[in-house]
């Protein structure tokens, strides 16, 4: 049994409460799609916990953090240069050994006909596919044609399974719709695992999903949001904006 989850974004008390309930679930490997860093308060501990996991991808935070925050809106900026601060003051060796941790990180990764990236097949690290994207012909066939059977990802922190019912026909199934475990044979699917650390389709529990090779299962889990909340209001650097969020996850 494999636990995939991605976009920890610095929350600890939500990647924290998501291992508990991995621990229960009987899984052997967990596998990190990756923004483990970015907008939350703790980036230092969520780092540290993600280099025990069996896989850890590059997000495109983690990427920003490693150089540069170009492109990214002013609180994502923000909290990236506060992020690398936090980073640049850790005690050496371990500075060094969270830099080379970072830098070492892939952007994807292939079991079989099973991909896992952070953003699309298509553009690993920084290309969102929203469920409105089924629409977009061009768009869903050229990720399609870049993986085998399936395809993990995260980057939009919104859960569901996008599944090609027929060549370039497209359709995504929120997980609600998936309640009963979502069985992986008979179509190409990419499945959206959603966000620990910052939840944007409205629910604010952490989530993450289940895999055993046959069926997906996503599991929401409940965590101290206001913990997190005032260390975020605690920290100037960090916006108000980006703890605000969270008790609604949006």
């Amino acid at each position: 049994m494999q636990a995939i989850l991605s976009d920890i974004h610095g929350n600890l008390e939500a990647v924290t409460a998501v291992l508990a309930d991995i621990e229960r679930q009987g899984v052997d490997t967990i596998y990190n799609l990756g923004d483990t860093l970015g907008y939350g308060p703790n980036p230092i501990e969520c780092l540290d916990i993600a280099r025990r996991m069996s896989v850890v991808l590059k997000g495109n935070f983690d990427h920003a953090v490693l150089f540069s925050p170009d492109g990214f809106c002013q609180n994502a900026e923000r909290s990236i240069l506060w992020t690398q601060a936090q980073l640049e003051a850790s005690p050496s060796p371990e500075r060094e050994q969270r830099a080379k941790s970072l830098a070492g990180l892939a952007a994807s990764h292939k079991e079989g006909d099973t991909l896992y990236v952070h953003g699309s097949p298509h553009n690993p690290l920084n290309e969102y596919v929203f469920p409105e994207d089924i629409y977009n012909v061009v768009k869903m066939t050229r990720a399609g044609e870049k993986f085998g059977k399936l395809c993990f990802a995260g980057h939009t922190h919104v859960p569901g399974v996008f599944l090609e019912r027929s060549l370039g026909k497209w359709e995504f199934l929120y997980l609600e719709e998936c309640a009963r475990g979502f069985p992986v044979a008979g179509c190409k699917l990419i499945c959206n695992v959603g966000a620990v650390g910052q939840p944007r389709d409205e629910d604010a529990r952490a989530c993450y999903a289940l895999f055993d090779g046959e069926r997906i299962w996503f599991r929401r889990v409940e965590y101290d949001v206001e913990t997190t909340v005032r260390k975020i209001y605690a920290t100037p650097e960090l916006a108000d904006f980006l703890g605000d969020r969270l008790r609604e996850g949006r």
